[in-house]
């Protein structure tokens, strides 16, 4: 199968999954298979213009780092478990159908001190919704300061600096898709 008719049946399939009303709000289901932490996984449900839903699986005895976003804000329903959650100076221990919103620049995290998984929807609303979004300031898990490639690749492509020239971007000498030659022929 080539790379065309790959992409028609990968379109194909999407639309298959509309949502009822997708032509209106542009949320889209999502397939996305579950990514693994070093406190649990995740996974995303759904997306639509300038929000995304996710399922968080929290292992007991773990947390996730503590960190903020410039961009989003969260909003976590508790479907198991029961996380203390700290969002700035205040620590809560939720219940199963609770909910806890946390503003865009808090600095937050979900523990698991339980002995079952605590399981926590998560709906994520802001301008930009993706992993290179977070700003760690303490991690069991050794990444406080790392940069995530997802990051990297989205400044590049929105031409901030990176010490790289943004993707698409032809190097000097060169027109986009032809490389320059050393004796300035082509």
């Amino acid at each position: 199968m080539g790379y065309e008719q790959s992409a028609a049946r990968t379109i194909l399939m999407r639309k298959r999954r509309q949502s009822p009303g997708q032509e209106r709000t542009g949320f889209v289901l999502d397939d996305a298979a579950e990514v693994f932490r070093p406190w649990g996984s995740m996974r995303t449900l759904g997306r639509g213009p300038g929000y995304q839903i996710k399922q968080l699986v929290v292992q007991p005895g773990q947390r996730l780092s503590l960190q903020k976003h410039r961009h989003r804000a969260e909003h976590w329903v508790v479907v198991a478990g029961s996380p203390h959650v700290v969002s700035g100076e205040t620590i809560h221990l939720l219940r199963r159908r609770q909910c806890v919103v946390i503003p865009r620049q808090t600095w937050h995290r979900i523990e698991n001190r339980g002995r079952t998984p605590v399981v926590i929807i998560e709906l994520q609303h802001g301008v930009i919704l993706s992993e290179g979004d977070i700003i760690r300031k303490q991690d069991d898990y050794g990444r406080v300061g790392q940069k995530s490639q997802q990051s990297r690749a989205s400044k590049r492509l929105k031409g901030e600096d990176t010490g790289r020239r943004p993707i698409g971007q032809a190097k000097a000498g060169e027109v986009r898709g032809q490389k320059a030659s050393r004796s300035g022929r082509r």
